[in-house]
């Protein structure tokens, strides 16, 4: 059983950090989070309502987007065609619901706003293709089109995984760009370092439920190694957070 038993709570305006060894069941849950997975039990809740998604879809129109480690971007595409990728702006009247012909200038003009909001000044083309792109400037276009299309929640799975050094400062402070404008983020992460710089709670997850959530101001990276690795046992304040 991937998920057993596994409570999980987001408030508006933090970054909650998941972390948990190899097969602790992270992926899953924000799979069932996200809407890639149906739980066969349990209830999810969101702005205190219960929800039921079935597909990823259904999880975006109630305004959660995720961050995918792979971008899921298309590389021949461009910026603003990424953007809007899956829920394109159409023409108005006839061109756009009888020939289904795309509003290009709309959609480049608010693929532009997003990136320009963020900071992502360095890109200067919105009609270049994804493939031009540094990986911290894909990286940057995932994010903008989360934070574009998140209204409730934005999910971000190993975000800085496959950057150096200095792309991974710029993605870290896109995700706290995000977090000023008001939205909830979970980080999936396996770097300690980053997670601790700017998670306000950290969630530890291990053999499909969750362990403990501790304050990372209040707790080392090696406590929280020694949680998820079961090497040592968090206190009764953790496991009640």
């Amino acid at each position: 059983t991937a998920l057993n038993s596994c409570d999980f709570d987001l408030y508006p305006g933090e970054i909650l950090a998941v972390i948990g060894d190899n097969g602790a069941g992270k992926s899953t849950l924000i799979k069932a989070i996200s809407g890639a997975v149906i739980p066969d039990e349990g209830i999810i809740e969101l702005d205190g309502k219960q929800v039921l998604f079935k597909s990823p879809i259904e999880a975006r129109e109630a305004g959660i987007e995720t961050v995918y480690q792979n971008l899921a971007l298309s590389p021949a595409l461009s910026i603003a065609d990424n953007m809007f990728l899956g829920r394109e702006i159409r023409k108005p009247g006839f061109l756009g619901d009888w020939l289904r012909m795309l509003d290009r200038p709309a959609m480049e003009k608010r693929a532009r706003d997003k990136p320009t909001e963020l900071g992502l000044m360095t890109i200067q083309n919105i009609s270049q293709a994804v493939e031009t792109l540094s990986g911290g400037q894909r990286q940057g276009v995932a994010v903008a089109r989360a934070a574009a299309f998140g209204s409730k929640m934005v999910i971000m799975d190993e975000p800085t995984a496959a950057l150096g050094v200095k792309e991974s400062r710029r993605v870290l402070e896109l995700i706290l760009d995000v977090k000023k404008r008001g939205l909830p983020i979970v980080l999936i992460s396996h770097n300690m370092p980053h997670v601790f710089e700017v998670a306000d709670r950290i969630h530890i997850h291990r053999l499909g439920r969750r362990l403990c959530v501790i304050d990372p101001k209040q707790y080392t990276m090696s406590d929280a190694v020694a949680f998820m690795t079961g090497a040592k046992l968090p206190p009764e304040a953790a496991l009640a957070a």
